[in-house]
């Protein structure tokens, strides 16, 4: 069996590829740090920077962690963020080789990837997550993203997980009700509030993928 034999399409349609989402079908969007990545990228992009700069990573973690929420909402750019930062920790690295080491911290969980890829036409795929300027545009930039149907970042918004208005904005963008949507994060915290909202809610964990694959083919396939 092929790997896109492993997800049933929830619909027959003659023509998925430009077919308007129809009420009753089933469709998923995700989150992407711990889902789409190993670990998470915050974690391993203060600890680049500390290893590079040679900064005790502590320090490095308590200045980015207290400013972070600037750049999920949107309010600072990461050149602005990154000259906050590196004055408070005494980092001293120009912002042209912080945003490569920035960008170079991301580790992609590919199991993830593949199962996107593999995802039939017919359903809607959408993404939600709190994120950053310039990450944000990378990861647009990146042919596998083409699958999505969706993609609502926190910077680009102006509200990041787990407040309403996030979800509000992923509902939008899905143009199908949230009760059709199967919503995938890592952090519990971002599973009740989805379904709170009235998205079904899967939690999600890089070493349990199969699992996750199974229970994910049974939400698309009706099975509840």
């Amino acid at each position: 069996m092929s790997v896109s034999e492993n997800f049933p399409s929830p619909v027959p349609s003659t023509s998925e590829e430009t077919a308007a989402p129809a009420l009753g079908t089933r469709h998923v969007a995700f989150d992407w740090g711990g889902v789409f990545t190993v670990g998470t990228f915050d974690g391993r992009s203060t600890q680049n920077v500390a290893e590079r700069s040679g900064v005790a990573v502590e320090k490095v973690r308590e200045s980015y962690f207290r400013h972070v929420r600037q750049l999920e909402v949107g309010a600072w750019s990461l050149p602005q963020f990154w000259e906050v930062v590196g004055h408070e920790t005494g980092v001293q690295l120009p912002y042209p080789e912080f945003e490569a080491l920035y960008l170079g911290s991301i580790h992609d969980h590919e199991p993830m990837y593949t199962t996107l890829a593999a995802l039939p036409r017919s359903v809607r795929v959408g993404l939600l997550s709190n994120n950053y300027p310039v990450v944000s545009d990378h990861l647009g930039r990146d042919p596998r993203f083409a699958r999505f149907d969706a993609l609502v970042f926190s910077n680009e918004i102006g509200h990041k997980k787990p407040v309403p208005e996030a979800f509000a904005a992923l509902e939008r963008e899905m143009k199908v009700p949230a009760a059709q949507v199967a919503f995938v994060d890592d952090v519990q915290e971002n599973i009740d509030a989805a379904r709170a909202f009235g998205f079904h809610g899967i939690l999600y964990h890089h070493e349990a993928h199969e699992a996750f694959e199974h229970e994910l083919r049974a939400w698309l396939s009706g099975a509840d």
